[in-house]
């Protein structure tokens, strides 16, 4: 089993080294792949150090599975080449989650939909894959018709850019800028760049990608996305409108008995999920979760997840683990 990590030295690939090794994912050979300018560096994973190669030489190597993690032009360009040698790529990038032909894959959800024949698999955004955790299950029993999200995303969501943006300005330092505004003490209504709707393209990847996994295109979604300085993970409050009413001890149920989600719901004695507390862990944590007065069948719920974790390095690792399992690699 030979397994390549493209995007090593990223701010995801780290955490994807660090899931790895906690999962105890079973490989015979590690690839660590990254730029040209990180090439002959070292990288130390389980106590052994790897030297870091290019992506020609990755491609030559033949992996087994590459999880990808180094942006959509590099997924663009290189994902084929690696998948004309056999290899099955993971990709964390948006570069393949809207092509008809590949599949966007939540394994907790639809991994089923994965063959043999799949040799590029595409990992949905960081956002996304938190909220459809939480719906799929609801979504089955009482069918959505209508989502309206707004989100409250940790810096890191942009990478180490963002994360020393953040730092040089709480320690009252000038430095690069990943924002347009400042992020200390702000709130910017601006993640990823605006498309001609008017609306950002983190807010289109939650219309278009959770009509997608969850196989449903007459859900109607709206979406405001906002980056805030944490570094926790993602936050979501999300509004739901079912087709069928439904019983809030139900809804509750039905949450906790979901693989990989995670119920803190008890505002009585301030239980409730928070990024703090969602920090370093894979579940999806659902809260503040209470019937929507205001519209019938609707239902409120707060959705909190690290977004490094469950929402890039987990998840895809998690497909890698479903593909060994049903020898498809």
């Amino acid at each position: 089993m030979k397994l390549a990590v493209v995007g090593a030295t990223g701010m995801v690939g780290n955490v994807m080294l660090k899931v790895l090794e906690e999962r105890e994912f079973p490989f015979d050979e590690l690839l660590l792949v990254a730029s040209e300018r990180s090439v002959g560096k070292t990288i130390t994973y389980n106590n052994n150090t790897y030297e870091i190669i290019g992506l020609e030489d990755a491609v030559a190597a033949a992996p087994d599975i590459a999880l990808f993690s180094a942006g959509g032009e590099t997924s663009k360009e290189w994902a084929p080449k690696f998948a004309e040698k056999g290899t099955v790529v993971i990709d964390n990038s948006s570069a393949w989650r809207m092509d008809p032909d590949k599949k966007l894959v939540v394994p907790e959800i639809n991994a089923d939909q994965l063959t043999k024949s799949d040799k590029i698999i595409a990992n949905p955004n960081c956002s996304t894959i938190q909220m459809v955790m939480a719906l799929a299950p609801l979504h089955e029993i009482y069918k959505i018709k209508r989502l309206v999200i707004s989100t409250y995303q940790s810096i890191t969501g942009t990478g180490v850019k963002a994360v020393k943006q953040l730092e040089n300005e709480f320690e009252g330092k000038s430095g690069e800028m990943a924002y347009p505004y400042p992020i200390h003490m702000n709130a910017l209504p601006h993640c990823d760049v605006f498309e001609d709707n008017g609306y950002t393209r983190e807010e289109m990847k939650l219309v278009r990608e959770t009509q997608k996994i969850l196989d449903d295109r007459t859900i109607a979604i709206t979406a405001t996305a906002v980056r805030i300085p944490t570094s926790g993970g993602h936050s979501e409050s999300v509004n739901v409108e079912f087709d069928k009413d439904f019983d809030l001890n139900d809804v509750r149920n039905i949450l906790q008995n979901t693989d990989g989600v995670t119920v803190q719901d008890n505002p009585d004695v301030n239980i409730y999920p928070m990024p703090i507390y969602a920090n370093g862990k894979d579940d999806v944590f659902v809260g503040r979760i209470r019937r929507d007065g205001s519209q019938p069948n609707s239902l409120n719920m707060w959705i909190v997840s690290d977004n490094l974790r469950k929402g890039a390095a987990t998840n895809a690792i998690q497909i890698a683990e479903y593909l060994l399992a049903n020898q498809m690699v």
